[in-house]
């Protein structure tokens, strides 16, 4: 704050007090939204899409900041700017993971589908997503984009026939698709590696590749046997995937990390993809010796953007074949990078069709959970289904989870961090600024706006103000979500001390002259109040239009520009004022952190049996997934010793960053284990962790 008043020039100051004296007279009306939206020519089209969820997972914390959850906040930031925007999403349904939980629940696939579709719409409902429309993979769109799709790649002969060796569990009678086989990856020796992707290094595994595989159905170990399959011809489609990506990267808004990832598929070389499976649930293969095979998710699920969308629309094709007038956006985590990069727009490419590929691609890092990950199985973290039941808030855990999503690095949820954000970002600086703003106006001014008569010092704070909402809205045009969260929290500090050195509660008493001050300072504070509720209806979009009611802030005031206007002038009826939100407080914190810590202590550190058994991902640390060394192995003490110095390197490097306080009590955590299992591999007994605190005397 210091350092934008610092920088602010005469010019910046007398603009800002010009912009606030137009009010309302010629700005922007908000545009009214009609079913279907549809490009418009010579208009800003933005298409969003978030990652679809897998049918049968219910989604986490993670899960939600990572893709719904973020583009939401992005969708709504473009409806407040009158852009023409459409937000798409849907369950992709089809897999062996349907097949299996059809079979544990006495169920068909599609009543499986049919009855997780709901939960998921249900848990997005209550977060407040505000998709354009919420479809699912399983029609008849989806069967003719994909085939259609597929014989053009077919006709142009980007696809190629092969023999495969797959794994097959003859205890349950089947090929099994990669996320149903686990072993040991070939790569970094993680042991709980998935058929298609260790979790650990990243890297992507063929299921055959795995150590010691296991069938996760009936544990047994498969065997391998061939089968012949279509592959996707990505050589071929290199060059032609190089060069857009060259245009891409140079014009669009790519995360560090997709950049980084997409970077380094094309630097290994990118080899033929397989694009069938040995299923009966899925879309079918339309060529001649195929027909008992499906496709593969990964070329069949990206496809569901396209369909859900011709679910929505009969003219879905002005939104996907319309690369001239279309930004599309695609929202995810990092490991849904690749085939969002390389596979889909490589099909699409391929498809020669005109299709709209994807401008700007936005990845997010992990979220974990205190200081393990996220167990629907073992009952640690917080899920879609159960946030309700905590008797929090939506608009608080968007908040917290925005506040903290995961843009550069991993972050962690932390219990005592949510406590901690609401009670002093949201209840004392936030809630606390607006509040008063309008009980000022209520109680002094009898709930009517005052005359603003304004100084120089509140000229300065209209350019301070101005300052923030323009950095806000730069950064949410780069999709910097959490950074320009900051920016309305540094306005509800500028005013809450603008309040305290002004004291309107005394001025209204004193001469005419401290009455009128106390009327100016209450007047510009309950417009900086307006303000915030429209900044904040991207991240909090209950509590913005509570404000909005409260303030009864008119509805032309609801379209963002980059100005700070006098929404609400002289004379101005405001409504009833009420307090935003609730102390947290520790005991009911604690409760919480109970509930879903599972086997973790209460103190939100995991044991160092959940440790082993559920290692963060992806992480610079030793994977901690292996048995406990034996004592005197020389390799692993080795080993061992690389990784205590290569982790507390990181925790330096974070420490000097000043990265958040969460993520370097993660990486500490880290480090100590580490030390413990180097201690027990050198027969020594571990230490216990210093107490902080002066000795008694």
């Amino acid at each position: 704050a210091e350092d934008t008043a610092q920088t602010l020039s005469e010019e910046d100051i007398a603009a800002a007090a010009e912009s606030w004296s137009k009010g309302l007279a010629d700005a922007p009306r908000p545009k009214q939204r009609h079913h279907p939206i549809l490009p418009i020519v010579g208009e800003k089209n933005i298409l969003i899409t978030s990652a679809l969820p897998y049918v049968n997972n219910v989604p986490h914390l993670g899960n939600i900041i990572g893709s719904v959850l973020s583009a939401d906040v992005f969708a709504r930031y473009c409806r407040l700017r009158n852009w023409n925007t459409l937000y798409i999403c849907g369950t992709d349904e089809y897999g062996t993971a349907t097949e299996t939980k059809a079979m544990e629940e006495g169920l068909t696939p599609q009543q499986i589908c049919d009855k997780y579709n709901a939960v998921h719409t249900a848990i997005y409902k209550w977060f407040d997503i505000s998709f354009d429309y919420f479809g699912r993979t399983t029609t008849a769109h989806q069967t003719t984009i994909a085939q259609d799709i597929f014989n053009r790649l077919l006709q142009r002969d980007f696809l190629l026939k092969d023999t495969v060796e797959q794994l097959r569990c003859e205890t349950c009678q089947r090929f099994l698709a990669d996320r149903f086989v686990e072993g040991i990856c070939p790569f970094c020796n993680y042991e709980e590696a998935r058929g298609d992707q260790c979790d650990k290094c990243g890297k992507l595994i063929n299921a055959v590749e795995l150590k010691r595989p296991q069938c996760k159905v009936c544990k047994q170990s498969p065997v391998v046997k061939s089968s012949q399959h279509l592959f996707l011809d990505l050589p071929k489609l290199e060059e032609r995937l190089e060069k857009w990506l060259q245009q891409s990267l140079a014009t669009g808004d790519w995360t560090s990390n997709a950049r980084f990832i997409t970077r380094s598929w094309i630097r290994d070389g990118l080899k033929p993809r397989c694009i069938t499976r040995d299923l009966k649930w899925g879309t079918p293969v339309p060529l001649e010796g195929f027909t008992d095979k499906v496709f593969y998710v990964w070329f069949d699920a990206p496809i569901g953007y396209i369909s859900i969308t011709a679910n929505y629309t009969d003219h879905w094709e002005k939104w996907w074949k319309n690369p001239q007038q279309v930004q599309l956006y695609n929202f995810m985590a990092k490991d849904n990078v690749p085939f969002h990069s390389v596979i889909f727009p490589s099909c699409l490419l391929g498809a020669e069709d005109n299709y709209t590929i994807v401008n700007h691609l936005v990845a997010t890092e992990y979220l974990n959970y205190e200081d393990g990950k996220f167990s629907k199985s073992r009952g640690v973290g917080v899920f879609g289904d159960m946030a309700k039941d905590t008797g929090i808030p939506a608009d608080i855990w968007r908040f917290y989870l925005l506040y903290l999503r995961p843009e550069g690095q991993d972050s962690a949820f932390s219990w005592s961090d949510l406590m901690l954000k609401n009670n002093s970002e949201l209840l004392n600086n936030l809630g606390n600024f607006v509040n008063r703003a309008g009980m000022f106006v209520q109680k002094f001014f009898n709930g009517h706006v005052p005359k603003m008569e304004l100084l120089a010092e509140d000229k300065r704070l209209l350019a301070q103000v101005t300052a923030e909402l323009r950095q806000y809205n730069q950064l949410l045009e780069k999709v910097r979500i959490r950074d320009a969260l900051r920016c309305i929290l540094n306005i509800s500090r500028h005013g809450n001390q603008y309040i305290q050195v002004n004291e309107p509660w005394k001025c209204i008493k004193g001469t005419p002259q401290e009455q009128a001050r106390a009327g100016t300072v209450t007047g510009l504070a309950v417009n900086m109040a307006a303000l915030l509720a429209v900044m904040l209806q991207p991240y909090m979009p209950s509590i913005s239009t509570v404000i909005q009611e409260q303030l009864l802030v008119p509805q032309e005031a609801s379209v963002l520009t980059s100005d700070f206007r006098c929404v609400l002038p002289e004379g101005h009826r405001i409504g009833t004022v009420s307090p935003l939100f609730q102390k947290l407080e520790n005991d009911q914190i604690e409760s919480l952190r109970k509930r879903f810590g599972g086997g973790q202590q209460l103190n939100g550190d995991c044991t160092e049996k959940q440790v082993k058994a559920e290692p963060k991902t992806p992480s610079p640390a030793a994977d901690p997934s292996k048995e406990t060394a034996k004592v005197g192995d020389p390799e692993r003490i080795k080993q061992l010793m690389q990784e205590v110095e290569k982790q507390g390197n990181h925790v330096r490097e974070l420490k000097g960053k000043k990265a958040e306080k969460s993520v370097i009590d993660t990486e500490v955590q880290k480090l100590l284990a580490l030390k413990k299992e180097l201690a027990l591999a050198e027969g020594k007994t571990p230490e216990a962790p210093a107490q902080k605190g002066k000795k008694k005397k």
